[in-house]
């Protein structure tokens, strides 16, 4: 039986980058996008999916890795290309996209070496990721906080990307029940990235899926 959970993050996770990929090159507009968030998922994908060259489990999870690694540079490039296309729009995006991410690597870093499943270089490179992917979001969320409101599309994207992390939490409950394994650290880290999304989540839902209105923040 299909672990139906793992499908619709994946389905999730798919739907963000196909609405990201469509609003940027459709409006050629990156306004309220982090790149940063965008560079550390790549990093996210790139480090967790190192086994890609040496070891198969499924044709279903060697494509979608194969999918996430490169669509996650993808998504990079194009933004990397509002610089030669839209400059202006790209150093706003710049001068808003203020997080620093070097406390988010260090701290992704420093947590994986104290909470790991081996001290092997692939697997401190999977829990490197996993750490690092909980707290990837929070450029975004934190651009997102200084602007106070964002477009349609991006918040349906964040939205996307929130819940394809999400939907893993329920996935692992069923792999528990079904396969008799769970993976506690991947529960662990499911849970904070979504209690990092909940407000997100609560806006999301109250103003752009209830009141069909536009995401701005309270005042």
């Amino acid at each position: 039986m299909p672990n139906i959970f793992r499908l619709a993050g994946d389905a999730s996770h798919l739907a963000s980058i196909i609405i990201l990929i469509n609003t940027v090159t459709r409006t050629n507009s990156i306004d309220g996008i982090s790149l940063k968030t965008l560079v550390l998922y790549s990093i996210v994908f790139i480090t967790r999916y190192i086994d890609l060259f040496y070891k198969f489990h499924s044709l279903y999870n060697t494509l979608m890795k194969i999918v996430f690694i490169a669509t996650s540079i993808y998504v990079v490039f194009i933004i990397k290309q509002s610089k030669r296309t839209n400059p202006i729009a790209y150093q706003n995006m710049i001068m808003r996209d203020s997080f620093k991410i070097r406390f988010i690597l260090l701290f992704s870093a420093v947590m994986a070496l104290c909470f790991h499943r081996k001290f092997t270089v692939q697997e401190l490179l999977w829990s490197f990721s996993v750490w690092l992917e909980s707290v990837a979001i929070l450029p975004q969320l934190f651009m997102l906080t200084k602007a106070g409101r964002a477009d349609t599309l991006t918040t349906h994207y964040i939205f996307a990307l929130g819940l394809y992390r999400t939907m893993y939490i329920p996935n692992w409950i069923w792999r528990y029940y079904a396969e008799k394994r769970y993976d506690r650290l991947s529960i662990v880290t499911g849970v904070i990235q979504t209690l990092i999304y909940s407000d997100f989540f609560y806006i999301y839902y109250k103003k752009v899926l209830r009141e069909g209105t536009g995401f701005t923040l309270p005042v």
